[in-house]
């Protein structure tokens, strides 16, 4: 069983982060999301300073990260 998981951290009205949602729907690439806005404490932990930022976790591990809409990078995580 895989533990792989993606979180896609993102704000309203962030157009950069809904094409980041539409590349990652479009792939059917599954992830959680989460507004550092609102959950501040979180955002500390995975150390977000810009949205959108998308890190793909392994067993609890970071193994990649994309800051801002790289489909070339995007796409290296599925």
């Amino acid at each position: 069983m895989s533990t792989k998981r993606i979180i896609k951290f993102e704000k309203e009205d962030c157009s950069p982060c809904n094409m980041v949602s539409e590349y990652l729907d479009r792939k059917g690439i599954v992830y959680e999301t989460i507004n550092p806005f609102n959950d501040p404490e979180l955002a500390m932990q995975f150390r977000v300073r810009s949205v959108p930022t998308v890190i793909l976790m392994e067993a609890e591990q970071e193994m990649a990260r994309v800051i801002g809409y790289k489909p070339e990078e995007l796409a290296a995580l599925a």
